[in-house]
C-alpha cells in the first residue's frame, strides 16, 4: 500500500558509502521507504536525477544500492527525452519517488516543461511518498536558497509549493548558505520555514511537519521566520533513526 496520507520527506542525505558496494541506501532513504508502508512485495522506488543532468553513470550505483536493499528501483530521465512512454502511469505505480541533488532551478524548469509538476502533485495526494536530498528536498517547498546560479547562495522562490514554507539546505556544511538564507527570509524574499543540517530530514504529513529525523548525532533542523526585520531561528533536535529511542523531536530557542 502507499502512505495513508500525502507524505514528503525532505533531507540532506540519501545514498551513503558502502563496504561491499559503492553505495548503500542510507537511513534517511530507507526511512522514506518505511513511510510508504509497503508489505508483501519489494518496494517500488523511482530515482529522478534531473537536477544532476540525468548522468547515466550515477544510475548504476543507485541500482546496485537498491538491489542490496531489496528494492525494485527504476529511473525517470528527461535527457534527451523521457525514457518511459507514459510518465504519469509510471509515477503513480511507485511507492516512493527519490529526487537527487544538483540544480534546483534547472530541475524545476525541466519538470514544468514536461508537466511532471502536476503529475507529482497527483501522486503525492494519492499516497506516493515524495522524497529527496538537497535540490530534491527544496523543490517541494515554496523556495529556498540555492547555488544553481553560481557559488554564492541566492534565493529561488518558484518551488512547487506543495509545502507552504521555504527550506534551507546544507545549513551547517556550506558557510555561505546560512547567512544567505537568513537574509532572504528577513527581507521577505523567501517565506519563513525550515532549514536542515547534513543528515537531517523533515517528514511532512499533508502540509504539516510531523517528524524530524537524523542519521547523524549532533545535527539539527531549524525553524526560520522573519521577526522585526531579522531572521529568528528556533533549533529543533531531531530523532535519531539508528537509535532505539522513541522520544519525539524537540525544539529550543536560539
Amino acid at each position: 500500500m502507499t502512505a495513508a496520507e500525502p507524505t514528503i520527506l525532505a533531507t540532506c542525505g540519501g545514498l551513503n558509502a558502502g563496504e561491499w558496494t559503492d553505495a548503500v541506501y542510507g537511513p534517511l532513504l530507507l526511512h522514506g521507504i518505511e513511510l510508504a508502508m509497503v508489505t508483501g512485495r519489494a518496494p517500488r522506488v523511482t530515482h529522478i536525477n534531473t537536477a544532476g543532468g540525468d548522468q547515466r553513470f550515477v544510475e548504476g550505483t543507485e541500482l546496485e544500492a537498491a538491489r542490496a536493499a531489496g528494492v525494485d528501483a527504476s529511473h525517470l530521465r528527461f535527457f534527451p527525452h523521457p525514457n518511459v512512454a507514459d510518465v504519469r502511469a509510471h509515477i503513480l505505480a511507485q511507492d516512493m519517488i527519490w529526487v537527487s541533488g544538483g540544480s534546483v532551478v534547472n530541475l524545476l524548469a525541466v519538470w514544468r516543461a514536461h508537466g511532471l509538476d502536476r503529475i507529482l502533485e497527483e501522486a503525492w495526494k494519492a499516497g506516493v511518498v515524495l522524497a529527496g536530498g538537497s535540490a530534491g528536498a527544496l523543490c517541494w517547498h515554496t523556495g529556498g536558497t540555492t547555488t544553481s546560479f553560481g557559488p554564492d547562495a541566492s534565493p529561488v522562490s518558484n518551488g512547487l509549493g506543495f509545502i507552504p514554507h521555504s527550506l534551507g539546505v546544507h545549513y551547517d556544511s556550506n558557510p555561505k548558505r546560512r547567512p544567505a538564507h537568513e537574509r532572504a527570509v528577513a527581507s521577505g524574499a523567501l517565506d519563513g520555514g525550515y532549514a536542515i543540517d547534513e543528515g537531517v530530514g523533515l517528514v511532512y504529513r499533508g502540509t504539516d511537519l510531523a517528524d524530524v529525523v537524523t542519521e547523524r548525532v549532533g545535527q539539527y533542523a531549524w525553524r526560520v521566520d522573519a521577526v522585526d526585520g531579522r531572521a529568528d531561528e528556533t533549533r529543533i533536535i531531531p530523532r535519531l533513526l539508528t537509535s532505539t529511542t522513541t522520544e519525539e523531536s524537540t525544539t529550543e530557542e536560539t
